[in-house]
Formats: C-alpha cells, sequence, structure tokens
C-alpha cells in the first residue's frame, strides 16, 4: 500500500468508491478495494464511513445530488419568467437523466443497483426536486402566470406526470427517435394545464 500524502477526506473516499464502482460493479466492490485505491487501510474508510452500507448510501446521494445542485440555479433565476423556469428546469432534468445514461452508461448500471438500495437517498432525492418544482410553480401563481390552487400538490403532479423522461427506468427509451417530441408535447400539455388549473 502506498502512503498518502493528501488528508484523507470524505469526498477523496466517495470519489475513489465511484471509481472502484465503475470498474468492479457494486456486486464486487468492497471497502478493501476502496482503500487500496486511496493508499490507505480499510480502518482508514471505516473511521469516515462506519459501515459498506453506509458508504454506498453517501455516494448515492452524492451522484443525485449532483442533479439537485444543477437544476437548483434555474429555481432561483428571478429573471425568467416562471413558465421558462419551468420549461428549461423539466428539459435540464431529462438532459441530466440521459447524459448520466449515455456518457457512462455501466456506473449508470452501478448506480441502478445503489438507488434500488437506498431508497432514503431517493426518497430525499424525489423531495428536494418536487420541492424545486413548488417554488416554480408558487412563483408562476404569484405572477398570475399559473392558475395552481395547491403548488405543492400540482409539482408532485408534474413531476409524475413527466416521470418517463427522468425516472431511470425508462432510460432504454430515452435515445429512441420521437422521445424530445414527446417531451415537449408532454411539458406543453403541463404548462397549459397549469395556466388553466383550478
Amino acid at each position: 500500500m502506498a502512503p498518502t500524502s493528501e488528508t484523507l477526506t470524505a469526498e477523496r473516499i466517495l470519489e475513489a468508491t465511484e471509481e472502484v464502482l465503475r470498474r468492479h460493479g457494486p456486486a464486487k466492490a468492497t471497502v478493501v478495494d476502496v482503500a487500496r485505491a486511496l493508499g490507505v487501510s480499510h480502518g482508514s474508510v471505516y473511521r469516515h464511513f462506519r459501515t459498506k452500507a453506509a458508504l454506498r448510501e453517501a455516494v448515492t446521494k452524492r451522484w443525485l445530488d449532483r442533479t439537485s445542485r444543477q437544476l437548483s440555479g434555474i429555481v432561483t433565476a428571478d429573471d425568467r419568467v416562471p413558465e421558462a423556469r419551468l420549461r428549461d428546469w423539466l428539459a435540464a432534468l431529462f438532459a441530466a437523466k440521459r447524459r448520466k445514461a449515455g456518457d457512462d452508461p455501466e456506473l449508470f448500471a452501478t448506480y441502478m443497483v445503489l438507488t434500488d438500495e437506498n431508497g432514503t437517498a431517493v426518497g430525499e432525492h424525489i423531495t428536494d426536486l418536487e420541492t424545486q418544482l413548488t417554488r416554480i410553480i408558487q412563483a408562476g401563481v404569484e405572477t398570475g402566470d399559473f392558475a395552481a390552487t395547491d403548488p405543492e400538490a400540482s409539482a408532485r403532479a408534474v413531476f409524475q406526470a413527466t416521470g418517463r423522461f427522468h425516472d431511470p427506468c425508462y432510460a432504454r427509451e430515452w435515445e429512441e427517435p420521437g422521445a424530445e417530441g414527446d417531451f415537449t408535447a408532454v411539458v406543453d400539455l403541463l404548462v397549459q394545464g397549469l395556466r388553466r388549473a383550478s
């Protein structure tokens, strides 16, 4: 084991874990593999993450949080009307999920296994995304662009209605011909519904 001159941080461990998962997959990746990649003992990794499950949950949360962070900037873009923010947010979510599935299919498959294991991280991620949508829809209600009486319920409905474009179980369909057109048609319909909500 080569000595390491860098301070061992949770972030370094998570970066190494992601690389080990990419190489070995979730079934074969071990804490020992992560420690070896970092040049430390597995006990050093356990000082930051008490169990293998905790490490796997943290790396899953980190992966999901990347998407949340990308989208949060759209939510706070006050220079854009709420409808444009909603359209941009949904398009960015679809694009982020497509990139994850297309750019690194092995890692995407690994994360599908990990998200199945980590319902808490996934639940928190979905709650965060629905909260972001609620903020956009609420802003639309405040400007009179949307007529939704319950922005939170509307956000949940929008999120569920667009599931085909962000739920990983549909990943194979994202690159099919017509996927972009289907996405645009669904978003147009949802925006029309928000304008007329009662």
